[in-house]
């Protein structure tokens, strides 16, 4: 784990003209801890320099941190306030840490990643004095995660021609490129296109398809959505299903979603839920966050209290 701490002292001129160092500061200064993934697509250590100087003009100690799958996040002991910069799959492994949840630390989001769903919900500026000036000034926000077997999601989640392509996506080339390499993995999923059956059954309701979607905020792959009502401090979940996933149904999908019409496409069905089920015979992956979060079988299921950050 990277580990860095920002110590300031203060100066004043002394009677003489030369620079004497003022007594120092007895009251404690806050401790904010930037929680960082190398990994995400605008992961920058510019970017994180000038966050980390913004958090100390601000009257913060700041210390910085590493969160990976390889290396899991860790709150540092007396930490006030943690700064999560980085993209949604970032967030999840963060608020995924049950002491954190409890311990009543703010929690702010600084968008590194490669779509952010999050930030673009809640318009987050990304200037570092804008950005830590309106977080220490705003209320709590609430946000309803959904649990997902054995782990959790924040914005949506799928069953489907994206979700194969997530799961063939190159890291490598994600560093490169961004959001462009979910283009040239998705180009494989065209080649070898495949139409698996699906069981999906929402609060107790059965249905078959061969693609599903689930949106928890409004957003979905940047600036689109598939279910305009649905918001990350709601805790319903909206459910789309496509009874066909042939190339052509997705590319009505995508094209109603630009438009915001899915709800007229005659081939899906929107349905609001809670509890989400998703079933198939074949092993196929399901896409949360953007990132592979399981294979099939799947449940998920809304918390019953939100997240306050």
């Amino acid at each position: 784990m990277l580990m860095a701490r920002i110590d300031q002292k203060s100066t004043a001129a002394d009677c003489s003209g030369g620079i004497r160092t003022s007594a120092p500061d007895v009251s404690p200064r806050p401790l904010v801890q930037i929680v960082c993934n190398p990994e995400a697509g605008g992961y920058s250590t510019k970017r994180l320099a000038l966050l980390r100087d913004a958090y100390a003009r601000h009257g913060f100690d700041v210390i910085v941190s590493e969160s990976s799958p390889a290396s899991p996040f860790v709150a540092a002991q007396g930490v006030a306030r943690i700064c999560i910069f980085g993209g949604d799959g970032t967030v999840r492994h963060v608020l995924e840490n049950a002491e954190l949840r409890t311990a009543g630390v703010a929690v702010d989001i600084y968008p590194t990643g490669t779509i952010n769903l999050l930030a673009r919900e809640w318009k987050d500026t990304t200037q570092p004095d804008a950005f830590v000036r309106a977080a220490v000034q705003r209320s709590p926000r609430k946000l309803y995660s959904v649990r997902l077997n054995d782990t959790s999601f924040l914005a949506c989640a799928s069953v489907g021609p994206d979700a194969r392509a997530v799961a063939g996506l190159s890291t490598a080339l994600k560093r490169q490129i961004g959001r462009l390499a979910y283009g040239v993995a998705m180009a494989k999923v065209l080649i070898n296109w495949q139409r698996p059956q699906l069981r999906v059954v929402v609060d107790g309701e059965p249905m078959d398809c061969e693609a599903v979607y689930v949106a928890k905020g409004h957003y979905y792959a940047g600036p689109w959505s598939f279910a305009p009502a649905a918001r990350l401090d709601n805790p319903d979940l909206y459910i789309v299903t496509l009874r066909r996933a042939r190339r052509r149904d997705f590319a009505a999908f995508l094209l109603a979603m630009l438009a915001g019409r899915v709800e007229n496409l005659d081939n899906a069905r929107t349905i609001k839920g809670r509890d989400v089920a998703i079933d198939a015979a074949a092993t196929l992956p399901l896409q949360a966050d953007g990132d592979i979060a399981c294979m099939l079988p799947a449940r998920l299921a809304v918390a019953d209290e939100p997240i306050l950050i």
